[in-house]
């Protein structure tokens, strides 16, 4: 039988989400799931289990499944990851208390450092060393190595181990010739050289990398297992792919050799299906925005890509503080999150404030809507009781929403206590969370030199929807976009996201002093590699884009930018167009460039991406009039408002509408104020346009949801 078939599964806080696409029958058809937190390949199954069952599908005509997976940040967040030990060079056993020796708060006296992934008792530094040209100053203690390890294993009884010797990253030998004396003694012993997982300059942060997959590649071994085995049962012989922080999909075999890399797997997924979008749409400035149960997500889609960067920082002490986390030295979308969800709880704070998030309610015990055992009220519960959600018509109308047990918790949890009536309470926690979001995405752009007047916002996420309208308001954003199934849009992400590799090799040189012999055969050896790690994946390799960067600064900065290379081979001739597309690049972000200053490349990268799926989501037209009804909506400015109900299944492309409106689908819901034209476009996105001119007498005047 020919395997057709391709499933993403997207693991969220709150609902686990899948599509599911058949190429060869032109079968489209998604779904949800509540996740099930202690054993999440229960959800999956049960999901997977469905849309078979629903497409007529046999396991055994499944092509692959693409993945993605939190299950890294929470392991780092919660520190519930593996006993570790590290293996470093003599007289830097402490590198990762040292850090970059500055304070991330330099107002509080009485900080909290940041915590070590690897207590000091568990490090190890043996004799050796590597200068940083690469040339060897002292011959590596084999049998100091072996002591150390053995000590480690016997006596401390390590679960696995990263190895971090000085300047590895400009040449391997003594992390390797320590690999081959281990794999001797322990062959089962899970380890970790920093000079694979991030080959790049500066000690701390790639120590603290290779420390960080140590610490919970036990973890992910077990769950990719777990995974497969209960895939295997369901009659699953395809692919099992994995999605990569930077966006890219990667097989199972290299995830668990690198499971850092996926630390932000999830959220990437969203990125990449906004990006598709951009593509379809021809939007060249999105800003994406991703609302889930437990978090809300923005990035910047700019020309059809995501921004991206390559540091992040896991589990932060204050969500805002930079240096308040454990610095990575992967390549991941570059976007801000925060908690501010649909299950983010909504409470009063020690001064007598109302306080949205970031505690979240999840799928355990869920919203009080619900009706699992939730009892505090959450963002969907004010999103119910407001009028914007259908209490019959949640999930398709699978899942009933509890009105009555929302109104008594609103009421005894908030309104009681404040001193206000529960349709306050709910509006409070509507306009403190949209204001979050709104306030956050301000910072995300304004660090990056934009303004979100010049952008549109499309929204998706089960909860993104349904916030878009009054967070595009916040932010004077004239237009947004809403995909079809908007609420699987990032299970979408996984499946026309592109098979791709992101490399690295660190060789710090002034630009006019390269050794562009150097540089070339590192691309070289990049590109090698990048072809196998695909090839492995099952790709075909005909239409392989690869993008050449380097990490570059002024000499003597202490920060770096990445910048786009002419397509190599590189000699000295080439120096005069890097320093323009440094100085293109540097200005665009700072507004200013500095003469006469030497320019230095710490790292040098390849990007080997292939061409994404082309899949759309979009429904065919429905029969008669979408109008299901109307229901009263408050919304922001202009009260509450009588707005009309429409069935998005039921509207067509080329129809203009007018608001108010609450325009309903199987996942999600969106609301439009009565400032608002709307359509369906040619692929059947919800286009939205907002008039900032129309004052609320003209808007109460207009029409109310009709086509045109």
């Amino acid at each position: 039988m020919q395997k057709t078939t391709l499933i993403g599964v997207d693991i969220g806080g709150t609902f686990t989400d899948f599509v599911l696409h058949d190429e060869a029958r032109g079968i489209t058809r998604t779904g949800k799931r509540l996740t099930t937190p202690e054993a999440p390949s229960v959800a999956i199954v049960e999901g997977i289990r469905r849309l078979l069952a629903e497409t007529d599908t046999h396991p055994s005509q499944l092509h692959s499944i693409v993945h993605g997976t939190t299950l890294i940040t929470n392991t780092v967040l919660e520190r519930t990851g593996a006993r570790v030990g590290l293996l470093t060079t003599e007289g830097f056993r402490d590198v990762l208390e040292m850090g970059r020796e500055i304070r991330y708060d330099v107002d509080d006296l009485y900080m909290d450092p940041v915590p070590v992934i690897v207590p000091r008792y568990l490090r190890r530094g043996v004799a050796g060393r590597i200068l940083a040209d690469g040339s060897q100053h002292t011959p590596l203690d084999e049998e100091g190595v072996a002591a150390a390890v053995r000590a480690l294993v016997e006596e401390e009884k390590i679960e696995a181990l990263a190895v971090a010797f000085l300047h590895s990253y400009r040449n391997p030998a003594h992390e390797r010739r320590a690999l081959a004396i281990i794999k001797d003694m322990y062959p089962g012993l899970l380890v970790t050289l920093s000079a694979e997982v991030a080959p790049e300059i500066r000690e701390y942060e790639r120590s603290n990398t290779a420390c960080v997959n140590a610490y919970v590649q036990p973890r992910v071994h077990g769950y990719l297992d777990r995974l497969g085995s209960d895939l295997a049962g369901l009659g699953f012989a395809g692919d099992l792919y994995i999605m990569l922080s930077g966006g890219g999909i990667t097989t199972v075999d290299d995830a668990k050799a690198y499971p850092v890399r996926l630390i932000e797997s999830g959220p990437a997924a969203g990125a990449m299906a906004a990006s598709y979008i951009a593509h379809a749409t021809g939007e060249n400035r999105l800003i994406s925005f991703d609302m889930g149960g437990t978090t809300a997500k923005m990035c910047l889609i700019e020309n059809g890509q995501p921004h991206t960067k390559h540091e992040f920082e896991a589990g932060r002490l204050d969500r805002f503080k930079q240096g308040s986390g454990l610095p990575l030295r992967v390549t991941v979308v570059d976007m801000i999150e925060i908690g501010a969800g649909g299950g983010s709880i909504a409470g009063i704070d020690s001064v007598g404030l109302m306080k949205v998030g970031p505690r979240s309610a999840s799928s355990v015990p869920g919203p009080v809507a619900y009706g699992r055992g939730g009892t505090e009220p959450t963002v969907t519960d004010a999103d119910l009781f407001l009028g914007y959600l259908n209490p019959q018509y949640f999930l398709g109308g699978e899942m009933a929403l509890s009105l009555g047990a929302v109104k008594d918790a609103l009421k005894r949890r908030l309104a009681d206590p404040l001193g206000i009536d529960p349709v306050a309470a709910a509006r409070g926690i509507q306009g403190i969370v949209d204001e979050n979001m709104a306030a956050a995405t301000r910072m995300h752009l304004s660090e990056k030199g934009r303004d979100p007047r010049a952008y549109s916002l499309i929204a998706f996420g089960g909860a993104g929807p349904v916030h878009a309208y009054a967070l595009a308001k916040l932010l004077k954003v004239k237009r947004l976009i809403v995909p079809p199934g908007a609420g699987v849009i990032s299970a979408f992400g996984f499946l026309v996201a592109a098979p791709a590799v992101d490399l690295v090799r660190g060789y710090a040189t002034a630009l006019a002093q390269a050794d562009w012999a150097h540089v070339n055969a590192l691309y070289a050896e990049m590109e090698a590699c990048a072809r196998a790690l695909l090839r492995q994946a099952g790709s075909d390799l005909g239409e392989l884009s690869l993008t050449w960067t380097a990490d570059m600064r002024y000499l003597g900065q202490a920060f770096e930018i990445s910048v786009t290379l002419p397509q190599g081979p590189l000699d000295a001739s080439h120096a005069d167009a890097i320093r323009q597309a440094f100085a293109d690049t540097y200005a665009g972000l700072f507004g200013h460039v500095v003469d006469n200053v030497p320019l230095e490349v710490t790292n040098w990268r390849l990007a080997a991406a292939l061409p994404g799926r082309r899949i759309s989501l979009a429904h065919p037209s429905g029969s008669g009039s979408p109008l299901r009804g109307e229901r009263p909506v408050y919304f922001a400015g202009f009260g509450d408002v009588p707005s009309q109900v429409l069935d998005r299944y039921g509207m067509e492309p080329g129809q203009v509408w007018h608001g108010p409106a609450v325009i309903e689908e199987r996942e999600s819901t969106c609301c439009v104020g009565p400032d608002c034209t709307f359509r369906i476009d040619d692929h059947y996105n919800l286009v939205v346009d907002i008039d900032y001119g129309q004052t609320r007498a003209q808007a109460a005047e207009a029409a109310p949801a009709h086509a045109s």
